[in-house]
């Protein structure tokens, strides 16, 4: 019996990565499928079953008829099945959900999917009734899976390659191994993609059932809870009942999601094994640091401008009214930070009472920026921003005192330097990346000022954004077919970065 299960779990490790991911997310298929069969709801139940097992009948077609090739098994072939997965996955997983949503064409299935697996929750379906419950289960589940992938790769495919954030402290070249740990496990990256899976795994399913606990227990129905407890660790903003203003647990639940969402800003909250060389604790973490100083900083701005407005038009706002209207400023901010996007309740009180409208393009700069490195969260990340600001506070002391001397520790010198450079490379592509799909999206029909918008929320992944960037909400659903595509490729490129995919573009990918 031992003997035939350690041939199984060697003949899963032998299995090819992209089959395996294929065979996870088919069998993810019947979770809906049970929910929606309790609901009664057989034909949801039926689509999502029949799914599932064709896919599970498919991957195991396909490894019997490759069992006796080895995988690839450099950490550069990881990263193409990474990129295959964003873009070729979807088509599965837009199957069940085309077939029970029956009056959406395929395409605007795969592109919800693209949406749901990169993190980015944009909603196709602005109407949350249109959705079923097992529906609403669904996108959720596959947000929520996708981050844990993001998750688990960035320890263990982008840090070994020195992509993903990493390149601002590592030694190595991006694209390239470094030396050490990771240098020593190129010959069996397979491993150490195993050990960082049954590391994190466990975290992130279990903070995922903490927060759900703590929502029910403030009062929030069952699916909304679930989805918004796997949305807040996915930072993908998805919600089965239009946003926090349809939630049920008010300031409470916003609360809970408040604290969780600050395990996007920084992955020491979670994991040390991919620490910042010099910074082993949160509160020596510089990107935790200057994301709470954003964070603080940004909202007290905008408070600022809603008493400007309240006092412009004359009116008088009480203590309760302020205090709300800080926490609406706080949680809103954090949340567009880390990517997430969800909209406080009392961020239209604060719009409301002060007359003014909506900052969209403060909510497009804090997407932008972004959240940690090695978290869910999307943007242009934290650490690059921090490596920035270093570099432009030394450069401004040189001028000052053209002789001085770097006081900085080891870890701060190499990002005031190399890692500087590389942040402000990476900086002009993402913006280079920005305009090209600016350009190919207004020359499909979109507004110039929608363009920006649909442009910045894909390739930070802050879905969100579409709705809350423009006075009147981008409808996704009448974008073009072309639109829609380039929507998808947006999403997958800010999904896994510029620089990670032209490191793909590389020979050592063929030689491997």
């Amino acid at each position: 019996m031992a003997h035939a299960r350690k041939k199984q779990v060697s003949l899963i490790r032998r299995l090819p990565l992209f089959l395996l991911l294929w065979g996870i997310f088919a069998a993810a298929m019947w979770m809906p499928a049970i929910f929606a069969l309790v609901l009664d709801d057989h034909e949801t139940s039926r689509s999502f079953f029949y799914s599932g097992l064709l896919g599970l009948f498919v991957v195991g077609i396909i490894s019997l008829a490759t069992s006796n090739r080895m995988p690839r098994r450099g950490t550069l072939g990881q990263l193409a099945v990474l990129l295959g997965c964003f873009t070729v996955l979807p088509l599965f997983l837009a199957i069940p959900l085309h077939d029970a949503l029956g009056n959406t064409s395929f395409l605007n299935a795969y592109f919800d999917m693209v949406s749901a697996l990169t993190t980015t929750g944009a909603d196709l379906f602005p109407d949350p009734d249109r959705l079923s419950a097992p529906l609403h289960l669904w996108r959720a589940q596959v947000g929520w899976m996708g981050g844990l992938l993001m998750w688990i790769s960035a320890a263990a495919i982008l840090a070994p390659l020195s992509l993903g954030g990493f390149e601002v402290t590592a030694r190595g070249q991006p694209g390239r191994p470094v030396s050490g740990v990771a240098q020593s496990e190129m010959v069996d990256p397979r491993g150490r993609l195993i050990r960082v899976t049954l590391t994190l795994t466990p975290v992130y399913v279990g903070l995922t059932a903490v927060i759900w606990l703590l929502l029910v227990i403030a009062g929030e129905q069952g699916l909304t809870a679930i989805c918004h407890a796997m949305s807040t660790m996915a930072t993908s903003g998805i919600s089965p009942v239009g946003g926090l203003e349809g939630a049920q647990a008010g300031v409470t639940g916003e609360a809970i999601l408040f604290l969780f969402l600050f395990f996007a800003l920084s992955r020491l909250t979670f994991s040390s094994d991919t620490a910042t060389s010099g910074y082993s604790r949160l509160d020596k973490d510089p990107e935790f640091r200057i994301g709470l100083m954003i964070v603080a900083g940004v909202a007290a701005l905008l408070f600022f401008r809603v008493l400007a407005g309240v006092s412009e038009i004359g009116g008088q706002m009480e203590p309760l009214q302020a205090l709300s209207v800080i926490w609406g400023m706080i949680f809103t901010v954090l949340s567009f930070l880390t990517t997430a996007g969800f909209e406080s309740a009392n961020w239209d009180d604060a719009q409301q009472i002060s007359g003014l409208g909506t900052p969209g393009l403060i909510l497009m700069g804090l997407a932008l920026i972004g959240g940690g490195v090695a978290t869910t969260a999307g943007g242009v990340k934290l650490l690059r921003v921090f490596a920035l600001y270093l570099n432009g506070a030394r450069e401004i002391d040189r001028l000052i005192y053209p002789s001085s001397v770097s006081g900085v520790g080891g870890g701060n010198r190499r990002i005031q330097s190399d890692g500087a450079f590389i942040a402000w490379i990476f900086f002009m592509m993402f913006a280079l990346t920005a305009a090209v799909f600016n350009v190919l999206l207004a020359a499909m029909g979109t507004g110039f000022e929608h363009a920006m918008v649909l442009s910045v929320a894909a390739l930070s992944t802050t879905g969100p954004l579409i709705e809350l960037a423009t006075d009147v909400p981008i409808r996704l659903i009448d974008l073009s077919g072309g639109a829609k595509l380039t929507m998808c490729a947006a999403m997958v490129i800010g999904r896994l970065e510029t620089l990670a995919i032209i490191a793909l573009i590389t020979p050592a990918l063929l030689r491997g």
